[in-house]
């Protein structure tokens, strides 16, 4: 037999009013609960009102939180809840390191490059999603994605403002690089952020190929600017291996079984 339990009174329509007024919608919320709990167990006064505004600051943070992810570009959504420490090259005294964000607070850059599935992207993500948890801003792109988002800002002009706007963000990702050759336009995007940022922000680079090798898919002398640049104040990793996503399919685990 199923127990219903009491259903708080409302709270008076002055104080609903109040609340509203003030854009206050999570002690709004919790207010019934809140007040018929301070009325049960005799609470001081000033215990409801930090009760009330507690509700009011976690409600927030989890909305700025979780517009921060939306916001992001995020590829997959991958956290470190499905991350296989042991089972990545990444040295467990690397990822402990990196986890901490202390580069971030620095201003530095991390950068990893390795074969395509060893991880790289996902240990990224990873930790941009710690970042947002501590009060961070993240802007994921692609190569091909930071291109068009500066191609447009160029055709009218406000092509610093546009850059500005990246800028905000404490950790720019720029993902997958090497996949394919790219263009003047989309070398120049890449220059421009990566000076942009320079001691200011952190930039996470990853990469299939070495940063030493950026000038055999891009103009040299970019390259080689924005190298100099990214690498300065950068903790450089490298994977190693066979693509897990390649593992994970020939040991069948790349699918769910029909039924």
């Amino acid at each position: 037999m199923s127990v219903t339990l009491p259903t708080a009174p409302p709270i008076p329509p002055e104080l609903e009013a109040l609340l509203r007024r003030m854009r206050f919608p999570y002690a709004r919320k919790a207010a019934p609960e809140v007040l018929a709990t301070a009325r049960a167990q005799r609470w001081d006064p000033a215990e409801v009102v930090r009760v009330l505004l507690a509700e009011e600051v976690v409600g927030r943070d989890g909305a700025t939180r979780a517009n921060r992810r939306k916001s992001a570009g995020f590829p997959s959504g991958k956290t470190f809840s499905s991350w296989r420490a042991t089972d990545s090259s990444i040295s467990q005294a690397t990822q402990d390191a990196l986890m901490t964000l202390e580069w971030v607070t620095r201003a530095e850059n991390c950068v990893i490059s390795g074969p395509s599935g060893t991880g790289k992207s996902h240990f990224v993500e990873a930790l941009c999603h710690l970042a947002i948890d501590k009060d961070l801003r993240v802007s994921w792109f692609t190569l091909e994605t930071l291109a068009a988002a500066v191609g447009r800002a160029k055709v009218d002009g406000t092509i610093s403002r546009a850059i500005g706007r990246i800028c905000r963000s404490d950790i720019i990702v720029i993902d997958d690089i090497g996949l394919l050759p790219v263009g003047h336009d989309t070398a120049e995007a890449f220059y421009r952020v990566v000076d942009a940022v320079y001691e200011r922000r952190s930039i996470a680079v990853t990469s299939n190929i070495h940063p030493s090798g950026f000038d055999t898919i891009m103009p040299k002398t970019l390259a080689t600017a924005t190298v100099d640049r990214l690498m300065h104040h950068a903790h450089f990793v490298e994977t190693s291996g066979e693509s897990h996503r390649l593992a994970e399919a020939l040991s069948g685990r790349g699918v769910r079984p029909l039924t």
